[in-house]
């Protein structure tokens, strides 16, 4: 359990040093009215108190991802640990701190918005694309997945199918009244109800595990690859591994709280922090995938036997017992449930952004609410685990196309544009190796697809360099005039 400890005071040392260096950078200026307070509407641009934003951005980030994303990944052994640590400190935190941040500075502006305005208009409509399609799918998956959960502890006496689809059909009717209601009428009330369970589960399983004497692999802190079916851990660890690590899911999340925070100085503790918060839920279950069942071969064993969501009812009953693991699983299942409910809204504002629809009458909001809903339903008919091979790819296609944008703004003011470029260009070798690997994909040799993804990242590298060099000349003129 040390590593655990270890890791998470890294994570949190790095909000403390890293995150303010990232903020330096960037240069908060709270002499700035921000969009909540510029803009208030009433329905999206609202103004919320720090503490409470900052909840609600970490349950609007933190779907299935941070549990089912370290559950699977624990099966490469306690590497996924170390991933989640620098992947959060280094790629995630930047990630979200400029979602939202370049957000606030563009008036609450939805992300391909954002892209648009530092990559050109190929990259926003390539960007409203890839985010409607990953919301979509997000949405999906986060009805599916705490539907599942729900009809293993309440199936109202019906077969667990049936009881699965009036779950599914619960949790459409809560997302569709969270997408069309003004920010604070739901999302501002409900979520501390679910922060408190959230953190029921998460200090209560880490807690339980300790007390009752579980520990890491029999290895220890061994960073060979454990995966029983010798999966390459490049680049599958680092998808498997996104929400906790990073996500660009996130980004899309980000402009919603970028139109309700009331000064800038507040980013840092919404974005960077919430990213944080949630590489440390990553943590606990990395920590009770290896911990609980010992040796990845046992923890594969489960995972075969129902997939995540199994190994999540077995864990939460096994450690707190029946009304303690209850509690537990609607831990587990207020993530998704928050995240799939902002999925949808997130998508509502992006179509409202490209069509230049206001949404402050309740109408044009179900113009756009009704279709995509009726979308999302016909993707439930689709198998879950094919669902979630096409969310992970587009999730870090996603991430890769917005640290590349935070590299282009502050190149474009002069500024230290490293802190996004080395993650973007990581995140692209990531991306384009799997891309080419995958049977979703291109389906290339395994040892074609590395060579692949690390020469289109190099490929990236050398393009931005080249544009930075033009950015910051063009930068030195415009000051000397």
């Amino acid at each position: 359990m040390v590593y655990f400890f270890i890791a998470a005071a890294i994570l949190i040392l790095g909000y403390f040093t890293y995150g303010k260096l990232v903020e330096n950078i960037f240069g908060v200026d709270d002499s700035i009215p921000t969009p909540a307070i510029r803009l208030e509407d009433g329905v999206d641009f609202v103004p919320i108190k720090m503490w409470n934003i900052n909840l609600i951005q970490l349950l609007n980030i933190a779907g299935l991802g941070p549990i089912f994303g370290p559950i699977l990944g624990a099966l490469y052994g306690p590497v996924a640990l170390v991933w989640v640590v620098i992947g959060c400190i280094f790629a995630g935190g930047v990630h979200d701190y400029f979602s939202g941040m370049l957000s606030v500075r563009e008036n609450g502006k939805s992300i391909p918005e954002i892209v648009g305005a530092n990559l050109g208009l190929t990259a926003k409509q390539l960007m409203n694309i890839i985010s409607i399609v990953l919301l979509l799918l997000v949405g999906v998956v986060f009805v599916l997945g705490p539907a599942a959960l729900l009809a293993k502890k309440i199936n109202f006496g019906l077969d667990p199918v049936i009881a699965k689809y009036v779950w599914t059909s619960f949790i459409f009717v809560y997302y569709f009244i969270a997408t069309i209601l003004p920010v604070d009428k739901i999302i501002g009330r409900i979520y501390p109800l679910f922060g408190v369970a959230l953190l029921i589960m998460a200090f209560g399983l880490i807690t339980m595990l300790m007390v009752k004497g579980y520990d890491f692999y029999p290895n220890g802190l061994d960073l060979h690859n454990t995966h029983p079916k010798d999966l390459p851990m490049w680049p599958l660890i680092f998808i498997t591994i996104a929400c906790g690590a990073v996500s660009g899911f996130h980004a899309t999340q980000s402009p919603l709280m970028a139109r309700c925070i009331t000064k800038e100085s507040n980013g840092r503790p919404v974005f960077y922090g919430a990213m944080i918060g949630e590489g440390l839920i990553a943590l606990v279950w990395v920590t009770l995938g290896m911990s609980f069942y010992q040796t990845p071969e046992a923890l594969q064993a489960a995972l075969a036997n129902g997939g995540p969501a199994a190994v999540v009812d077995q864990i939460s009953t096994t450690l707190m017992g029946p009304i303690g693991g209850f509690l537990a699983v609607i831990g587990v299942i207020a993530l998704p449930i928050t995240s799939g409910d902002t999925a949808f809204r997130s998508a509502r504002l992006i179509i409202a952004d490209f069509f230049k629809f206001s949404q402050k009458e309740n109408s044009k909001r179900l113009m756009i609410a009704v279709p995509l809903f009726l979308i999302g339903f016909a993707i439930t008919k689709t198998e879950f685990s094919v669902i979630w091979r096409y969310f992970g790819l587009t999730n870090q296609a996603l991430a890769t196309i917005v640290l590349w944008t935070a590299g282009v703004y502050l190149a474009r003011h002069a500024k230290a544009h490293w802190i996004a470029t080395v993650p973007a260009t990581f995140m692209t070798a990531v991306s384009a190796t799997y891309l080419c690997n995958a049977k979703i994909g291109f389906n290339m040799p395994y040892e074609t697809s590395v060579i692949v993804g690390a020469a289109f990242a190099a490929f990236c590298f050398i393009w931005f360099m080249l544009k930075s060099n033009k950015l910051s000349a063009a930068k030195s003129v415009t000051t000397s005039n």
